[in-house]
């Protein structure tokens, strides 16, 4: 009885987010006759994968107390990479690959070296990165899209009889090896200890430092598989590529229940907050509202789900 309970409890959280979802599409299916369809079910799994791999780095970097504002330069940077090396220098896809991650990886553990190893906030190191990763695409580019083709849209497109796309059933892969490396791991049950009292975990003799690094990089890993998400998409490496998709990120790990103080999140729900702005988005554009409304619309969401952690957070210390 009492494991019963324990698991229901643990589901309570997932099952609120469903149910959000579901309303959601309750409401658009009702204002609009073409959402409640298989086409738009398609396109928002085929939508998702990019926002989602940034969302399972940016729930590590959360719980550990940190922040992490250049995921959409890091992407940029990654896709630009992956242009250049596949049109300039005719590289395959899976030769290409490796550095376009490679350096976004180095990208976020430049910022967990500096943040951590110099006691720097890592708001303000992944701002300054967010402007160095940005301007390095429009280098590597010539502030030019690549047009990439067929060479790499495949990963991007339904399969046929599957409905979803390569890159979305990796997407859910990561996601699924996040919450267990989360969960079921040492290293996880350290992320969320550092998150919850830094202090306490160095006293007790956990180099806590190799770790919070490690996560930063593992954020600018998830950046380069995004960049190949998003340039499977839309075919084209473009220099201004994922423009503030950083608030979108926070936003979905925040409404999935992840604390901007440290010590709480979970992988899976920060993806149920992605599901969500992805239909809140869908939803909007079909219903006829415009772009100004959505940008409004969306961020009166991301400041509730704000206000929302900030009072769970009260409470839960009350």
């Amino acid at each position: 009885m009492n494991r019963l309970q324990g698991f229901l409890k643990q589901l309570a959280p997932h099952l609120g987010l469903v149910a959000v979802l579901l309303v959601l599409v309750a409401i658009f299916s009702t204002l609009s006759n073409n959402f409640f369809q298989m086409s738009t079910v398609i396109s928002i799994a085929n939508q998702v994968p990019d926002l989602t791999f940034l969302v399972v780095g940016m729930t590590l970097v959360l719980i550990i107390g940190g922040i992490d504002l250049s995921v959409g330069s890091l992407l940029a940077v990654s896709s630009a990479v992956l242009g250049v090396l596949m049109v300039n220098y005719e590289w395959s896809i899976w030769a290409a690959l490796p550095i376009a991650v490679l350096v976004a990886s180095i990208g976020g553990g430049v910022n967990g070296a500096i943040s951590i190893g110099f006691g720097i906030p890592s708001f303000i190191v992944t701002l300054g990165m967010l402007e160095i990763a940005r301007g390095a695409t429009k280098v590597v580019t010539d502030s030019k899209a690549i047009y990439i083709g067929s060479r790499i849209e495949w990963f991007g497109q339904p399969l046929p009889g599957a409905f979803v796309s390569p890159a979305f059933m990796f997407a859910i892969a990561t996601v699924v090896l996040g919450q267990l490396f989360l969960t079921r791991t040492v290293w996880g049950r350290y992320c969320i200890a550092i998150g919850t009292n830094a202090e306490a975990v160095r006293m007790s003799g956990i180099r806590s430092a190799p770790l919070c690094i490690a996560i930063f990089a593992i954020s600018g890993m998830m950046c380069g598989l995004a960049g190949l998400a998003q340039t499977s998409r839309l075919s084209t490496a473009d220099p201004n590529a994922a423009i503030g998709i950083e608030l979108a990120a926070i936003a979905a790990c925040v409404i999935g229940g992840t604390s901007l103080m440290g010590g709480r999140g979970n992988v899976i729900r920060s993806f149920i907050g992605v599901l969500i702005i992805q239909v809140l988005q869908t939803g909007l554009a079909q219903v006829g509202v415009s772009d100004a409304s959505k940008q409004i619309i969306t961020g009166v969401v991301i400041v509730v789900a704000v206000l929302i952690d900030a009072l769970r957070t009260r409470w839960s210390r009350s």
